[in-house]
């Protein structure tokens, strides 16, 4: 991250040495190492929660793409299904037409013939 050598650091040092004084400077660098330490710790935390954001965000992307091929599979196992039931429905229909042309042709001959009997 940030390119910082020894020599850097001796300098940084001695210049906080001469600033603060001995006595000063163990509670300095303590405070200064618990800010880092929250520093660090919220960094992680949030490079965290923005990995896992992608991660669910890419889940829910694969989910999708998956869901549209399932969908795409089941219409296509649909058709032949369809088609059939389409045909079966057709030829019911025809079935029905064809009984109650039969059942209505049945009622004239009957009526034909219970109106023969009446007359004497």
């Amino acid at each position: 991250m940030f390119d910082i050598g020894f020599f850097e650091l001796l300098v940084v040092g001695v210049v906080a040495l001469l600033v603060l004084g001995p006595e000063r400077l163990p509670t300095a660098a303590r405070t200064c190492g618990l800010w880092l330490g929250r520093v660090r710790r919220s960094l992680t935390s949030i490079q965290s929660e923005i990995r896992e954001e992608l991660r669910m965000e890419e889940l829910k992307r694969s989910t999708a793409i998956q869901k549209e091929q399932l969908e795409r599979e089941l219409d296509e196992m649909r058709q032949p299904f369809q088609q059939s039931a389409a045909e079966i429905r057709d030829s019911a229909e025809i079935a029905s037409v064809a009984r109650s042309e039969q059942a209505s042709n049945r009622n004239e001959e009957i009526g034909a013939s219970d109106s023969g009997k009446d007359k004497p």
